[in-house]
């Protein structure tokens, strides 16, 4: 319990640069007047001509107004935005924080990362829900966040390399990727992974997957410490028990990059041994894009 509390603490120490396109998309919504009735939506849209949808969770202490922190939560594999959302239980928590949910939903059920030709958009579809949550609800463009389960996660890593004019902070979970090549602000990062996992290795270097678990967990978390300036040797935290971590320090704007991993857990969100959920919402609440209005 001592450890976990220690975790939150640190988790609220962040700090990003300024995004010109978050101040200007933020300015619209500053006097925002959108009503927008309570409780779970499915929502439709087209994406480069092709028909999407994705599940939309407003709280009940939304008043059209006040500007709202919204969390883009993704599906693994296979999966779909109703399974997301009871795996994570997002918006059982925002309904108590007061923020907004948005679940995507990948075509048949598999984000397109890595990129193939031929395949959906799914960077445009992200940025296009966003988009569209916006014109429906009064959202804070300063405090958007992505996390996902498996693949939804190596997308929320893709997001965060190409999206991070827009989004504030990331947290994938049994997922973590560095798609490099990455260019932009430095981007706060925090990432679960249990030691047993079968299906997303620790160490990585599984092949026959088109690509998309090569890199170990420490080395993708390596790849965003260099990307956001960070000092390059890795401090770990072990003490007794499941829960042990790898951060690194040094960060430019004083960037989080933290890894908690769980032993024995396999390909599953932490609910047991730390409620990765709230831990990772207590993150994000310390992560805005700096220079945006509230």
């Amino acid at each position: 319990m001592r450890f976990l509390s220690h975790v939150v603490a640190i988790l609220l120490i962040a700090g990003v640069s300024s995004i010109a396109e978050a101040q200007t998309a933020q300015a619209a919504r500053s006097s925002c007047s959108l009503p927008h009735t309570s409780g779970v939506a499915q929502q439709q849209i087209t994406s480069a001509q092709r028909q999407r949808s994705y599940r939309l969770f407003v709280p009940t202490g939304y008043d059209g107004r006040t500007a709202l922190p919204l969390v883009l939560d993704l599906h693994p594999s296979g999966g779909t935005s109703d399974g997301q959302a009871r795996t994570s239980g997002f918006e059982t928590l925002a309904a108590r924080e007061n923020f907004v949910v948005a679940s995507p939903q990948a075509e048949n059920g598999r984000w397109n990362v890595p990129v193939q030709d031929g395949r959906a958009d799914d960077v445009a579809y992200i940025k296009d829900v966003m988009d569209h949550v916006e014109s429906e609800v009064c959202i804070d463009a300063s405090r958007i966040y992505a996390t996902g389960f498996s693949g939804g996660g190596r997308m929320a890593s893709l997001l965060a390399c190409t999206l991070n004019s827009r989004i504030a902070a990331f947290a994938p979970v049994a997922s973590l990727r560095w798609p490099a090549p990455c260019s932009g602000r430095p981007i706060p990062v925090l990432t679960f992974h249990g030691l047993a996992d079968p299906q997303n290795p620790y160490a990585g270097h599984v092949e026959g997957r088109n690509g998309e678990w090569i890199e170990s967990i420490p080395d993708a978390l390596a790849g965003w410490a260099q990307h956001n300036g960070c000092r390059p040797s890795v401090i770990m935290e072990d003490p007794a028990g499941p829960l042990s971590t790898m951060r690194y320090e040094g960060c430019r704007d004083a960037t989080e990059v933290r890894l908690i991993r769980i032993d024995g857990l396999g390909h599953a969100w932490p609910k047991a041994e730390i409620d990765a959920t709230t831990v990772m919402w207590q993150f994000f609440k310390g992560q805005r894009l700096p220079g945006a209005s509230r």
